[in-house]
């Protein structure tokens, strides 16, 4: 039986405010959690898991502490509607952003990306696309936060994300180019591809803002063909990708 302190700590982690103290996150379901024991330079701290999971994993991995738990004990450890075998506590990887400068990649910036689902979606497709890492500004939505975690698919783990005062790194920046998309930008398919530099993806319903929009150096529209207002964020960044990369 867990106890009810351990369960109350666990709980806490739910609260970005507690994660940032603890220096730790909450990942769930078998996929994710075997992606975060299996990539190196992430340390899994500690596991919870039905039994017949832990029995299988415990000895490929016994350097982790792994406890099983009754099915009811795993909702009470669980954000999802339906448990799935297993909870992992995760120490963050906290990224420097002070050495993000790609001359030879094409890395993401982030403005204002405040939806869970969207920012998880876009670090899954940066890592489709072969990105090195994203920068996010300091109001988008916190990457350990359990729907980023879960939308991510476990490439959370294999891209770093770091937050900053966006418009200040891009000023940073020097002789860098930096793509944004825009309604009076450049057609998508009369670009060139972008060997390098900085894609920035805009708010979800304000897009790109003035503070930031003053360091693109490329504007770029995605032609709207049909009659939709906008573009969903994570939508778009998989469009920009295909078409730069």
């Amino acid at each position: 039986m867990l106890s009810k302190s351990e369960i109350k700590y666990i709980q806490s982690l739910f609260q970005k405010k507690f994660r940032d103290t603890e220096n730790c996150y909450l990942a769930e379901g078998p996929k994710i959690v075997d992606e975060a024991l299996n990539t190196p330079g992430i340390t899994v701290k500690k596991v919870w898991g039905l039994t017949e999971w832990v029995q299988q994993y415990q000895p490929l991995h016994p350097e982790v502490e792994m406890i099983a738990v009754a099915p009811f004990e795993l909702e009470k450890l669980s954000q999802l509607k339906t448990p799935n075998e297993t909870v992992a506590l995760i120490e963050k990887n906290n990224t420097d952003h002070t050495g993000w400068q790609h001359r030879s990649a094409l890395v993401l910036a982030l403005d204002g990306i405040q939806d869970p689902g969207n920012l998880g979606t876009i670090i899954r497709t940066a890592d489709w696309f072969g990105v090195p890492g994203i920068v996010c500004s300091t109001d988008c939505a916190d990457v350990y936060n359990s729907k980023v975690v879960q939308a991510t698919m476990g490439s959370l783990f294999r891209i770093p994300v770091a937050y900053t005062d966006l418009p200040g790194w891009l000023a940073g920046q020097q002789d860098v180019a930096v793509y944004g998309a825009v309604l009076n930008g450049q057609p998508l398919d009369k670009k060139q591809e972008a060997a390098s530099g900085i894609l920035i993806i805009g708010n979800e319903s304000k897009g790109i803002r003035p503070d930031v929009a003053t360091h693109l150096t490329h504007k770029i529209t995605i032609e709207r063909i049909g009659a939709a207002e906008s573009l969903n964020a994570a939508v778009a960044t998989g469009i920009l990708l295909a078409h730069l990369k």
